[in-house]
């Protein structure tokens, strides 16, 4: 929305320089670009042409009306003539003002104390400069129009009026041309700063865009881990129980296969709802039932079905009055330490302890002794404890891990509970 629909009617200097639709400059030869660099002259567009040419017939009008005047005066023939080559010269130098605006100021200051033919020229490069250039350098060339403007009805007086009238005249046209010109520069200024905030604040929102995307990601992506993790070792621990156990008595063999079964199920379900938010963003997370602290003895029951030796001490007494968000990461926590206990200390018992309560938090521990055979070789992304970190952060409290001195290992962490 911030580009120019019609550039071609914009001044060059307002003209957007990455906008597609601007004729670009050839570049230098022997350079090898394809266009002019950042901070070079800009090209004039279709309106900079109109207005040159319109300046320049104007100045010229202006001039041929003042050698009529000076024709019917009588004046000396040689010095008509010296007046009217001046002020071609003048005009024809308009065409420069946009290249060297202070420079051919000053030199038509001069030229208009001696040829009245180049006032109209005289005029257009004041405005010029009050367009093109800071305040500075046009307070300067003003302060020596205005001086101009004085001296030249002493030089070449008009009959026609009094030297007063002159005087005034010459004083109210300069200074109409250049406070026309620094109104001019002010708009396009503003307009420029406008056209940069909306550049800004596009840029801004493609930022803010791809940061909720990723965030969207991550989020994504932890949800899948914490999810997908628990089930899918549940599967690797049982069916590598069926490989190196081929002996196993038909009613393990089966309770191990009706463990992967319903694992591999409820895998599949979880997958199949978090593929449903990727497809539908923010449908459907009020549907998907999420963990909470209430349901952690299921969690427990299910990690003793697959051969686990977990003791739960919840010494909350009412887990469905604890809030929504501390329960479930308490749930994804305990999760997690779960499935890390079932891959790297196999044949430990864990212990599950949470408390606390209002105003204190809720603190979830869960720790086990050194394994009691060798670890499996199930794989890991080797983030899981990473995850509950930056969860646990999010959630405004802080999670802790490490091997204890007796070769265990212990997952602390605290959440903020408001009373």
């Amino acid at each position: 929305m911030t580009r120019t629909e019609y550039p071609w009617l914009l001044p060059s200097a307002m003209a957007d320089p990455h906008d597609p639709e601007l004729p670009a400059d050839p570049p230098p030869p022997g350079s090898g670009g394809t266009g002019r660099p950042r901070g070079a002259r800009p090209r004039r567009t279709v309106r900079d042409w109109v207005i040159d040419t319109l300046l320049f017939v104007c100045a010229a009008a202006v001039g041929l009306a003042a050698a009529e005047a000076s024709h019917q005066m009588n004046e000396n023939q040689a010095l008509v003539a010296f007046d009217q080559l001046l002020g071609a010269a003048a005009c024809c130098a308009l065409w420069l003002r946009r290249r060297w605006p202070v420079r051919l100021a000053v030199a038509l200051v001069f030229v208009g104390l001696l040829s009245p033919v180049a006032g109209g020229a005289f005029v257009a490069s004041l405005f010029s400069v009050a367009v093109h250039r800071p305040f500075r350098p046009v307070a300067l060339i003003g302060a020596l129009a205005l001086a101009s403007s004085l001296v030249q009805p002493l030089l070449r007086a008009d009959p026609t009026s009094g030297l007063l009238v002159s005087i005034v005249a010459g004083i109210v046209m300069v200074l109409l041309a250049m406070g026309w010109g620094m109104l001019v520069r002010a708009r396009r200024q503003l307009v420029v700063v406008l056209r940069e905030r909306a550049h800004r604040a596009e840029a801004e929102a493609e930022l803010r865009a791809e940061q909720a995307q990723r965030l969207a990601r991550e989020a994504i992506a932890r949800e899948m881990h914490d999810v997908l993790a628990h089930r899918l070792t549940l599967l690797s621990v049982h069916a590598g129980a069926l490989e190196f156990r081929p002996d196993a008595p038909p009613a393990e063999v089966a309770r191990a296969a009706g463990v992967i079964r319903d694992s591999a199920h409820e895998a599949l379900q979880d997958l199949r709802q978090i593929i449903g938010v990727l497809r539908t963003p923010g449908e459907g997370e009020g549907d998907r039932p999420q963990p909470t602290l209430a349901t952690l003895d299921a969690l427990v029951e299910e990690s003793r079905e697959a051969g686990m030796s977990v003791v739960l001490d919840n010494r909350i007494p009412e887990p469905a009055a604890v809030p929504a968000a501390i329960g479930r990461t308490v749930y994804r926590i305990a999760q997690e330490a779960l499935t890390n206990a079932r891959k790297h200390a196999p044949g430990a018992e864990v212990t599950v302890a949470v408390r606390g309560g209002p105003g204190d938090g809720v603190t979830v521990e869960v720790g086990n002794p050194p394994p009691v055979g060798e670890p499996g070789e199930v794989p890991g992304s080797g983030q899981g404890l990473i995850g509950l970190t930056e969860r646990a952060t999010l959630a405004g409290g802080a999670l802790r891990h490490g091997r204890t001195g007796d070769g265990g290992f212990r997952v602390r962490a605290w959440l903020p509970w408001a009373a």
